[in-house]
């Protein structure tokens, strides 16, 4: 849910990163920042738990002033051993938007699924529902040695036809274009 802050005349808008462990959410967030003016965003912050991490950074993606106000992004990831933890039910309390991170690591695909319904979960605990929260898919690792095709992933993965991106965050490709399509759908739910 996004928050208004009228003190500071912005609004902020909360996105999170989620996918099966080691699919490059960490990745993602790090390749953005290293990407995003200096000075229109605030560090990225290392939570760290027993069992998780949540790493975290915001930043104006220089978009016009909607009504007098800046729009601040704020970008989430849990990166975690486990998809399950109370991290990452946190984290997507109040989420305005989801990226699904996918590994296209052949041997990875149970995990996908296992994590894709997971979030589904994870969301409706927390009041959301998995249909109407705007969220796209990323199948990164696309340059992994017997990926699955985009088709075999789309079957899997992507029943409701969002948006969907290629990419290997590790180079940064289809990571912009991912963030992009995200911002864009959360700024149409929030009515900017």
């Amino acid at each position: 849910m996004s928050i208004t802050n009228y003190q500071a005349r912005e609004i902020s808008c909360k996105i999170v990163y989620v996918g099966p462990p080691m699919s490059g959410k960490s990745t993602n967030l790090s390749n953005l920042f290293n990407r995003v003016n200096p000075e229109s965003k605030g560090k990225m912050i290392s939570l760290e738990a027993e069992t998780d991490k949540t790493i975290f950074f915001d930043f104006l993606p220089g978009l016009p002033d909607v009504r007098g106000f800046k729009i601040r992004v704020h970008l989430y990831t849990v990166k975690s051993e486990t998809v399950y933890g109370n991290s990452l039910l946190k984290t997507l309390k109040d989420a305005d938007g989801v990226v699904f991170v996918a590994d296209s690591d052949p041997a990875r695909q149970a995990a996908n699924k296992e994590a894709l319904t997971d979030l589904a979960n994870m969301l409706k605990e927390t009041g959301a529902d998995i249909a109407r929260m705007p969220r796209v898919i990323q199948y990164n690792k696309r340059d992994v040695a017997g990926a699955p095709s985009i088709s075999d992933l789309r079957a899997a993965l992507n029943g409701a036809g969002v948006a969907e991106f290629e990419a290997v965050a590790t180079g940064g490709q289809g990571v912009v274009e991912t963030m992009k399509s995200i911002v864009k759908l959360v700024y149409a739910r929030i009515g900017l």
